[in-house]
Order: structure tokens, then C-alpha cells, then sequence
């Protein structure tokens, strides 16, 4: 077994660059932390935007072999399981698909319950843990209990968690519970440490993107609020767009990208919904309410269309999917459907699925079906089973029921920024929705640096007032 100054050394080489003072602090930290005979050891590697998380993490997957310590890399949604993929070189899934199992009865109901870790002497890797909350999901537990329950039911495992305090929290959150170290110490048994990296290299700074992105992060240190906010003379890849330029830059964008390689970060749904529309109808020329090749979100999961497909044991809130083939229409119980088949983007080695979505949600103003909706589609499919006098036979029965399983989906060519995040697109538009307020404050600069950071290669600021800019 190499000694910690020696696991530090591999860790250096394999890091390939000179390291700032911060990311040498990491992997000292590291070779500290793998090396660990403590109690359910935990590192949370927090930093900003271009400080390098992704390039230690990197050398650290390639490092671990050394001392015959396997890895498993996880993230919140499939886009970012995605992301975590391709600079790792190594698989990745979602946190819930490592973690939970379904298990489908005869009687056609689904149980979700976190799975058995069989892991020996392992280094579960989690990025985007901002994105961890502790609404109560399987079970009556929080992802985060079930996640860190997993993880050190595991013999010699151990977890490190990745994130940036900057991004936006959980909804109905504050903060980011996965990236505070006090309350994980206080809230598990757990052995854990941090450190955040603060420090953007110059080069990076060269990019417009994470210049002002580092600019945003400082302004959320200090609580400066005020206007301008943001730099982009002398950056070509961010750029305010004109109104009369604006048709064209996203004919341009949505006609010749493929993939899902650009995307409309807006507030709301109904704003979002207003870009779909128009980039459909205008930009694409698609005249009926759906089409093959659409782009769609899942914005809710489902456990029902995929049994028997190992790559894929849920369709998670979240994914994202392309039509292939339209089969049918029909309308029951007072909401419309449609028979399709999707492809999944970031899942490529899983075969096209047939599912049943509900075309209701594609444009409504609300993140999925309303309370009201779903009670009223409950009851509406429950009258057809009342011939089953005891209610758990019924409940058992509409389970059954293709309907009552429709995926919820919504196009996905402008999406909210929570529904963003994670994920990373070339092209990245951001819509303001802040020119009608008097005063900017926290959760506004998350919202914009969020954001900011989906977008690898150019952002587009629409609609933004000229007091925004220096």
C-alpha cells in the first residue's frame, strides 16, 4: 500500500499541470482521505465554476487503481451523469439508478426501495451535489439519507461529494444540505472534511462565460447586488443579442444542432413554453402538437414502461428523450394521449422504448400535472374500476392501467433553469426575467449564475435591459 506523500505524488502526476495552492490543499486532502481508516469517511470538494474540480476528479479516477480501490460515479440526473461520463472517461449513472430498485408485483404495482451496496473498498464519486435535497421520497427517507445509508452499508467504502454552493439550491430549499459539511457531521455518522476551491485559472478567465460567472460568485460573497452585472466587450462567447437579430441566431442554432446541444434557460414555465412554441412552429416549420424528432423532458418519474429493460429501470424526472415514431392519438377520461416511441440521449446503449405520454402537460404552466389534474385523472380512471368493490384490489388494478401510467413530458427546447441543471449544451440563451425588478437579490444571482454556467461554448443574453452591462 503506497504511503499518503507517495499517493500525493501519483496524484500530482496524474493531474498533469502545476497546481494552484487550493487544488494542492485537494489532493493532499485526498490522498488523506483514501487512505483513511476512519469511520464512514466523507469528502465535500466544493468549488467555482473553471477551478478545476473537473480535472482532479479526472486524475483521480485514473489514480485510484494505485492502491486497488475501484470507483463508482453518480450524479443527480441522467444529463450530468451524462457530463460526468465524458470528462472521466468512465460510466456513470444517476444516483437513483445506482441506489434504488423496482420491483414490479403480479398484481402490476411497482415498490421503489434502496438496493443492497455489495461495493468492497470503493470510492463513490457524486458530482453536482447542490442538486441533493431532503424531500422525502421512497420509504418516507430523503435522497440524501438513502444516498449516504447506501454508500457506508458498503465494507471500506467511502464517498466524496461535489457541488458549488453558488448553483441553486433543492427546490423549497435554502441551501444545499449535500455541501454542508456541519450539518452532515451533525445529521450522520459520518467522518467528513471540506475544502473550496476559489481560485479560477487565468486562462480560464479568458472565456466570457466564467469570467463572469467568477464575477457573479464574488458578488454572491459579498452580497452585491447592484447593477451592471456583466462584461462582454471583448468576449465573443457571450453576447447580448438585438431584437431583429434574435429569429435568425435561433434558426441558425435550433435548425443545424442536433443532440440537444443548445437550449432557452427561462424563469418559468409559461415563458419557456412561449420559446417551445415559437422555435416549433417558426424555427423548425412543425405544424401539429407533436412530431418525430421532437426534443422532450420527463418532468416526472415513471416506473411502468420499462420492465425488461436492464439499461433502464425508470424513466427518471428529468431525462431526456426524442420521438422517433408517433403510433397513435386518442382521448380518455378528459385528457389527450399520444402512443410514441422515444429514444433516450443519455442513455445510448438503451434500445427505443414504446411508452403512453400525456400531451397535456407539453404546454401547461405548471412543472407537471397540477394536485387538481391528478385527482380528477385518479377519479376519472377509478370509475372504471368500481365494479372491484375492495379498494386495495381496485388500486391494484389501475396500476395495470397504460393511462393511469402516461409519461409526463414537455419539450425541451426552453426549459426552466432547475430543469437545466446538471446538464451542460454548447448554445446556452439565457431569458431575463429581472428588468421588471427594483432590486436584485441572492437567489436572482444564483438564478443568472446557474445559468451561466449550463452553456460550454456561447451564451446569449435575451431581452436583458442595458443596465445589466458595463
Amino acid at each position: 500500500m503506497l504511503c499518503r506523500e507517495a499517493l500525493y505524488q501519483h496524484l500530482v502526476q496524474a493531474f498533469g499541470f502545476e497546481p494552484t495552492q487550493g487544488q494542492a490543499t485537494v489532493l493532499r486532502h485526498l490522498s488523506a482521505f483514501l487512505l483513511s481508516e476512519k469511520d464512514n469517511p466523507a469528502y465535500i470538494l466544493k468549488g467555482y465554476a473553471g477551478t478545476g474540480k473537473t480535472t482532479l476528479v479526472r486524475a483521480l479516477v485514473k489514480t485510484l487503481p494505485t492502491i486497488g480501490m475501484r470507483h463508482i460515479l453518480m450524479a443527480p440526473t441522467g444529463r450530468a451523469a451524462k457530463v460526468m461520463s465524458n470528462y472521466t472517461g468512465s460510466k456513470a449513472s444517476t444516483i437513483h439508478r445506482r441506489i434504488y430498485q423496482a420491483t414490479t408485483f403480479p398484481d402490476g404495482s411497482v415498490r421503489i426501495a434502496r438496493g443492497e451496496n455489495k461495493s468492497q473498498n470503493t470510492l463513490f464519486i457524486v458530482d453536482e451535489a447542490s442538486m441533493i435535497g431532503e424531500q422525502r421520497e421512497f420509504g418516507g427517507k430523503s435522497l440524501l439519507d438513502d444516498l449516504l445509508e447506501y454508500v457506508f452499508s458498503g465494507e471500506r467504502c467511502r464517498l466524496l461529494l461535489i457541488g458549488d454552493t453558488a448553483q441553486l439550491p433543492p427546490v423549497e430549499s435554502r441551501e444545499s444540505p449535500a455541501l454542508d459539511c456541519d450539518y452532515l457531521k451533525s445529521e450522520f455518522p459520518v467522518t467528513a472534511a471540506t475544502f473550496e476551491l476559489t481560485e479560477v485559472k487565468r486562462q480560464a478567465l479568458e472565456s466570457g462565460i466564467l469570467y463572469n460567472a467568477t464575477r457573479l460568485r464574488e458578488r454572491l460573497k459579498t452580497s452585491d447586488f447592484d447593477l451592471p452585472l456583466f462584461q462582454t466587450e471583448g468576449f465573443p462567447d457571450t453576447l447580448r443579442i438585438e431584437p431583429e437579430t434574435f429569429e435568425e441566431l435561433l434558426y441558425n442554432t435550433f435548425s443545424e444542432n442536433v443532440d440537444n446541444e443548445a437550449v432557452i434557460v427561462c424563469k418559468s414555465n409559461k415563458r419557456a413554453n412561449l420559446f417551445n412554441q415559437a422555435i416549433r412552429g417558426r424555427i423548425l416549420n412543425i405544424e401539429g402538437e407533436l412530431a418525430t424528432g421532437d426534443k422532450l423532458m420527463v418532468v416526472k418519474n415513471n416506473y411502468h414502461w420499462t420492465e425488461g429493460i436492464p439499461e433502464i429501470n425508470f424513466i427518471a424526472n428529468g431525462d431526456m428523450a426524442e420521438i422517433r415514431k408517433i403510433k397513435h392519438f386518442d382521448e380518455m377520461y378528459d385528457f389527450r394521449f399520444a402512443d410514441v416511441e422515444l429514444s433516450f440521449a443519455d442513455y445510448p446503449d438503451a434500445p427505443n422504448i414504446e411508452v403512453k405520454i400525456l400531451l397535456d402537460t407539453l404546454n401547461s404552466n405548471s412543472a407537471s400535472l397540477t394536485e387538481e389534474e391528478n385527482r380528477r385523472l385518479f377519479q376519472a380512471i377509478e370509475e372504471d374500476y368500481m365494479d372491484i368493490p375492495n379498494r386495495r384490489e381496485r388500486y391494484k388494478e389501475m396500476r395495470k392501467n397504460p393511462w393511469f401510467n402516461a409519461l409526463q413530458v414537455k419539450f425541451a427546447y426552453a426549459l426552466t433553469c432547475h430543469k437545466t441543471q446538471g446538464g451542460q449544451w454548447s448554445t446556452v440563451f439565457i431569458d431575463s426575467s429581472l428588468n421588471q425588478k427594483e432590486s436584485l437579490e441572492t437567489e436572482d444571482l444564483r438564478w443568472l449564475y446557474t445559468a451561466l454556467t449550463r452553456a460550454q461554448k456561447q451564451v446569449y443574453f435575451v431581452n436583458f435591459k442595458d443596465e445589466f452591462f458595463f
